[in-house]
């Protein structure tokens, strides 16, 4: 990648806001962002331990774990710097291009990471009797590193096409940290051949994703409506609601940004937040709230650790 750039630092303007509330929402974001780590931490401990939770579904939750604490990583603390301290604002231009592809990377991974568990959901519903020889350990693996490996190419293709252009000046990203969108503004040439590739390369996974994942769910009503007792219904319907619940969160936010080419609002950093910022600590909660066998593990956990104490 040929550098032309006369621009060596980009400024983080942050998310806009009233300087007053600087303190109060470094606060918010530091406790979010705390949660966030714990909450993923303790899915990882928990899945690890108890062994009944080593089933391809707890897998894909443990890639899952996994990525949402880099992913908010690699944005919230460079976030919280902005608030206040003007130096904190400052980002080199190899940082804001490492930051750009790890964004993009952990994010495209985590969309495809998401249709995989619609489809492992669909077979567990839809197929239960085929599931345990459809769905082997070597499957979920090679399944999981399709998703690395995509998340990868795709995320490298938007940093190259990124920063293989000319920056001269002004340096200020209007945003908190650095995506694409934002960064081409500040490009001295014409950026509509990426901002069109943008819309097609990120408007198809992330639609394609999601028309995957909806066309899943849909056959997994279907399964579900041909359960005879309630009690059953109940239970393969409360099994999918996280999972969807997540997904519109992680998915609405994100097609709103990225299928407007050219969009200069200053409402796109704020809506980022949800994916970003609130995605990473939804998973855990939602996960483990709304789901009897982790909550259960959570106690055997739990119970373990006391007993151990006191013995």
């Amino acid at each position: 990648m040929t550098n032309m750039s006369f621009v060596s630092t980009f400024i983080l303007m942050g998310i806009p806001h009233a300087p007053a509330l600087d303190i109060p929402l470094f606060t918010i974001f530091l406790v979010i962002y705390v949660l966030t780590m714990m909450g993923n931490l303790l899915i990882l401990l928990v899945i690890r331990v108890d062994s009944h939770l080593h089933t391809p579904m707890y897998y894909f939750l443990t890639n899952l774990s996994f990525i949402d604490m880099w992913f908010s990583t690699v944005t919230v603390p460079k976030m919280l710097m902005t608030f206040g301290s003007p130096g904190g604002r400052m980002i080199s231009f190899h940082s804001c291009m490492a930051q750009l592809y790890c964004f993009h990377f952990l994010g495209s991974t985590e969309c495809f990471l998401y249709t995989v568990m619609s489809y492992d959901r669909y077979l567990a519903i839809s197929h239960p009797l085929r599931y345990a020889s459809m769905m082997r350990g070597r499957t979920c693996a090679l399944l999981a590193t399709s998703t690395w490996l995509s998340g990868s190419l795709h995320s490298a293709v938007q940093t190259t096409l990124t920063f293989r252009l000319p920056y001269c000046g002004p340096s200020q990203i209007q945003h908190y940290f650095c995506d694409a969108p934002p960064i081409l503004r500040l490009a001295c040439a014409d950026t509509s051949v990426n901002e069109m590739v943008i819309f097609v390369n990120i408007g198809v996974v992330a639609s394609g994703c999601f028309l995957l994942i909806v066309l899943s769910y849909v056959s997994i009503v279907c399964s579900i409506l041909k359960i005879r007792t309630s009690e059953g219904r109940h239970r393969a319907f409360q099994t999918c609601a996280s999972h969807c619940i997540v997904v519109l969160c992680f998915f609405g936010p994100g097609l709103f940004i990225y299928l407007r080419p050219g969009s200069r609002d200053a409402v796109d950093g704020v809506v980022a937040v949800f994916y970003t910022v609130l995605t990473p600590l939804l998973n855990p909660v939602v996960y483990t709230l709304r789901n009897k066998e982790v909550k259960k593990a959570l106690l055997n956990v739990g119970s373990k650790s006391i007993f151990t104490q006191c013995k």
